[in-house]
């Protein structure tokens, strides 16, 4: 068949590599903008079901990503699903803009401003001593348009029918945190931060901390623990890559099921012959 078994931390740059989706595979996919992270689990299972010929594939992500964030989503199949929790422990790393002079009820451009601040005033001091709150041990608030579910109910939905909710703090960590004022007011970050923590929170507290307003323009996973985003699949060409590997593994599957099926009679000529 031509195609090749190889380590998963080499399943992105190899061509002709053959999932095994129903053993377990552990993706590396750089999602793209206005996608959920829902939506790419569909696509993937959908697509594996049409092309792979496999059904009710368990398929499961290591991190959720806004529909407005691009970058590293960790995709877990078949029996590697059991590993999700331990791939959404690792340290997470990301790149975006904190737009400051504005706030938006979701902390980001999915929704239109409800404030708006000036912003000539602002320091670069100003924003040091801000910068420097949110390094180490941290209490933070999750946005109320999040996915964090209370008494069996999405905080979002709560949130869209205008019902007031009590949302706990959190105790994340943010290892690093870096700012450019190249673009001001538009802060490009790198942020270096612990499981749960919520960049859209990140943006918002700044914001409040400087005394302004602010929220997050633009964001990008570019790391999970050792995984990096430049190892991952761009969503199309992984799209194609199962497509054009799709009747290869069904031809596999068949030469596998074949020499079960004769190593079974076999086994049950030789017990015969034993009797």
């Amino acid at each position: 068949m031509g195609l090749s078994r190889v380590p998963k931390s080499r399943v992105a740059s190899q061509k002709n590599y053959m999932f095994n989706f129903e053993e377990g595979e552990v993706i590396l996919i750089d999602k793209p903008l206005d996608w959920t992270s829902f939506d790419t689990v569909n696509f993937i299972r959908s697509l594996v079901n049409r092309c792979y010929g496999i059904r009710k594939l368990k398929v499961g992500h290591a991190g959720t990503l806004d529909p407005l964030a691009t970058g590293l989503l960790i995709l877990c199949t078949g029996k590697m699903t059991k590993q999700i929790d331990t791939f959404q422990a690792q340290i997470k790393t990301y790149t975006g803009t904190i737009l400051l002079g504005q706030t938006t009820p979701t902390f980001d451009l999915e929704s239109e401003p409800d404030a708006f601040f000036p912003t000539e005033g602002i320091t670069a001091e100003q924003i040091e001593a801000a910068r420097r709150q949110f390094v180490g041990d941290i209490k933070q608030y999750p946005p109320k348009y999040s996915a964090i579910k209370i008494k069996g109910k999405r905080a979002f939905d709560y949130a869209r029918s205008d019902e007031e909710i009590e949302l706990k703090a959190r105790d994340v960590r943010i290892d690093d945190f870096r700012l450019s004022l190249d673009r001001f007011p538009e802060l490009d970050f790198e942020v270096t931060c612990s499981k749960g923590t919520y960049i859209r929170s990140l943006a918002n507290d700044f914001g409040k901390a400087l005394g302004n307003g602010a929220c997050l323009k633009s964001l990008r996973r570019t790391r999970i623990g050792d995984f990096k985003v430049e190892d991952a699949w761009p969503l199309e060409k992984l799209r194609q890559h199962i497509v054009d590997t799709g009747d290869a593994f069904k031809e596999w599957k068949k030469e596998q099921e074949e020499k079960e099926k004769c190593h079974d009679i076999a086994t049950k000529r030789h017990i015969s012959f034993l009797k």
